[in-house]
């Protein structure tokens, strides 16, 4: 029987929203979280799999929705980030965010460059020698440090978690997309230096991403300022919603005009606002009243975006990839834990909630394109999002998991509740 093929990218929308209101509900009844429901909802209208969504209404025509959501939980991120409440964490913040990053990267790193040629099936075809195989390495390498925001928020605030482990927890998110910006930026030094000796300087591909760091954190504060000196003048909830949205698209467009990071300015945007007024939690409340819809629209799409037939060719080094980032997460946060006399909950499962990863991760490797030859770029971009597809999957019950195990959670919102959406 044929599909009818869905281009309306309006219709796609009110489906996308309904299937994941459904999805998320069916997972709250076979206790996984809402994330999971909303991302196999995505995969049933998947092009590729039932082929009822178009694949350019997906890819192009609701795009913007990704970017709306990636602005809103960004800066939903950096409002958790009140100063006057994290001050005793930040040791432990900084100390985790750099061993987790350092220990995704440098393990993945080692252990691609020792298995690569048997992963990769054949596929690295032609003359492979030590030089591209270990640029390719710490590539990816770099890449693995990136951890997604949207999975963990969707799930600490499905859960109402509080207390300092989801502090810390949000804490590391914040920072780790500027770390894994700095890994990307030296590993790709390295790469094209190794590939192409004397093209390029050094000096000059290291300046660019703090560069790009040091403009997306400038556009993040003067958001937050703008929003305090309107916000903080604003009684009307309605109004405030106006206000607030209109900042985060603000900050977000001009980040994206500028080819800085969106999520870095962002995040930057809500620690600026929140620790710039004592009334400032009213700015991020406001979000909530739309903030399961932008869930469900953001894993729904991210579910039909998915291209389950990369996994036919790359299955084997995509595994490898995520255990390889899960086992350096694990390690290092670990490590850093231990550094910090952090306690024992944080120790144990932080790295649990670290795991997700998806839309940073794809773009980074996108921006490798013009390190590598044809091939071997296209071998690295299947293996990528084949182990973003693995990943979007298995990682939200591992956030879920950590979560329970080691924060105080409002039970009448947990999963299955009649509360939940």
């Amino acid at each position: 029987m044929k599909v009818y093929m869905i281009t309306n990218a309006i219709l796609a929308t009110g489906l996308l929203l309904l299937f994941s209101y459904w999805g998320g509900k069916s997972a709250n009844a076979l206790n996984f979280p809402r994330v999971t429901g909303y991302l196999c909802a995505g995969l049933v209208l998947n092009p590729s799999v039932s082929g009822i969504l178009n694949l350019s209404t997906v890819t192009e025509d609701l795009h913007v929705i990704t970017e709306i959501a990636l602005g809103i939980i960004a800066y939903s991120i950096g409002g958790s980030l009140e100063l006057r409440h994290i001050r005793h964490l930040g040791r432990t913040i900084g100390y985790i965010s750099i061993t987790q990053a350092l220990g995704a990267c440098i393990i993945s790193s080692v252990l691609l460059f020792l298995s690569l040629p048997f992963l990769s099936q054949g596929l690295l075809t032609g003359h492979v020698d030590l030089e591209m195989l270990f640029s390719v390495s710490i590539v990816l390498g770099a890449i693995s440090a990136a951890t997604a925001p949207g999975a963990v928020l969707a799930i600490v605030s499905e859960l109402k978690a509080s207390g300092s482990f989801t502090s810390v927890l949000l804490g590391v998110i914040a920072v780790d997309d500027a770390i894994t910006i700095i890994l990307f930026a030296a590993a790709s030094v390295i790469a094209h230096n190794l590939i192409n000796p004397s093209d390029i300087s050094w000096l000059s591909m290291l300046i660019a991403p703090l560069e790009e760091i040091g403009i997306s954190l400038v556009i993040g504060m003067a958001g937050g300022m703008l929003l305090k000196y309107t916000a903080s003048r604003i009684k009307n909830r309605g109004d405030m919603l106006m206000v607030v949205m209109g900042v985060i698209f603000l900050v977000t467009g001009i980040s994206k005009s500028m080819g800085v990071s969106r999520l870095l300015s962002a995040m930057t945007l809500g620690i600026t606002a929140v620790n710039s007024h004592d009334a400032a939690s009213d700015w991020f409340n406001i979000t909530e009243i739309i903030e399961n819809g932008i869930f469900g629209l953001f894993f729904a799409l991210a579910g039909a975006y998915m291209d389950i037939t990369v996994l036919k060719t790359t299955w084997m080094l995509s595994i490898a990839m995520l255990v390889f980032r899960m086992t350096g997460k694990h390690l290092g946060t670990w490590i850093g834990a231990v550094m910090c006399g952090a306690g024992k909950e944080i120790k144990k499962y932080l790295s649990l909630a670290l795991f997700p990863q998806a839309g940073v991760t794809i773009g980074l490797v996108l921006l490798s394109a013009d390190l590598f030859p044809e091939h071997i770029y296209r071998l690295l971009l299947n293996a990528v999002i084949g182990t973003v597809i693995i990943n979007e999957f298995i990682a939200p019950p591992f956030v879920k998991f950590a979560l329970e195990k080691s924060e105080n959670i409002d039970k009448t919102s947990s999963m299955g509740s009649v509360s939940s959406v």
